[in-house]
């Protein structure tokens, strides 16, 4: 090899000033500030799109503008650094352990047989607030939730289902307080049948008033209609707007006040302990 040639054709090729420097690439978090290279818009990440022509990254600016960037390498500035925006990963949701009940929740689970005990309230939003904190695990039990339509039918049900060994009867009532109707209707039942209940007029105000973005249930006079008067008060319009209001308002059992919580638990128990 000659003097001439001895450094190859290009005596630079591997000098650190021709290497291209590596462009660091940072993850586009929501309201992360960044200038577009080339037209030296300045915005933060609100978002992300995509089409044939690849992704994009949504940058809103100090006026509210908001405008699509190609994501492309070394496409951005930050400090008037170059970098190369990535799209952040999608996190998997944290899996939940727990039921709205507060149980362990059960993976796979196949709801069993349903058992011949069943669990009685006395109306539709009484079994749809049960199903809805409790659904998991009466599955997970085989329990049935049925509604009277009424506690004054109680007693006839009640002939009709013949309680006894291995065939127990729950019951959720509302407004179960000394002296009441309702305590009178559910004494002396005997022993393959518990009732339970709560103090509150209607399971509506079993709902922590918090959980309905309202400081306390208003009071209705005797002889209102409860729900009628309830609605009115709070500007909920026709009680079907307010129950649907109250049962979308509640998540878990948080959402629920003690009474009406200790109430089904102990009809459960009853319900599905062993003879």
């Amino acid at each position: 090899m000659s003097s001439r040639d001895m450094y190859g054709n290009d005596i630079f090729g591997g000098h650190s000033r021709k290497q291209k420097r590596a462009v660091p690439q940072v993850t586009a978090e929501r309201d992360l500030v960044v200038e577009d290279a080339a037209t030296g818009f300045c915005g933060a990440v609100v978002g992300f799109d995509r089409s044939y022509d690849g992704e994009f990254v949504k940058l809103e600016d100090g006026r509210g503008a908001v405008r699509l960037f190609a994501l492309r390498e070394a496409a951005f500035l930050i400090d008037g650094r170059p970098v190369t925006l990535i799209r952040p990963t999608a996190v998997a949701p944290k899996k939940e352990t727990r039921s709205a009940s507060g149980s362990t929740r059960v993976d796979g689970l196949r709801a069993r047989v349903a058992r011949t005990s069943r669990i009685w309230v006395e109306g539709v939003h009484d079994a749809a607030l049960v199903e809805r904190v409790w659904g998991h695990d009466l599955r997970v039990e085989g329990v049935v939730v049925e509604h009277l339509e009424g506690l004054d039918n109680l007693g006839e049900r009640l002939v009709e289902f013949d309680p006894g060994s291995g065939r127990k009867v729950g019951v959720l009532v509302d407004h179960l307080v000394t002296g009441s109707k309702e305590t009178q209707l559910t004494t002396g039942l005997g022993p393959y049948v518990l009732v339970t209940g709560h103090p509150y007029i209607d399971v509506w105000q079993a709902v922590r008033p918090a959980t309905v973005g309202i400081e306390a249930w208003p009071q209705v006079p005797r002889g209102e209609d409860w729900k009628t008067g309830i609605c009115r008060r709070l500007g909920w319009g026709t009680p079907q707007e307010g129950w649907r209001r109250v049962y979308n308002a509640v998540e878990s059992f948080r959402d629920l006040e003690p009474p009406l919580i200790g109430a089904v638990e102990r009809l459960i128990d009853f319900v599905t302990e062993p003879e």
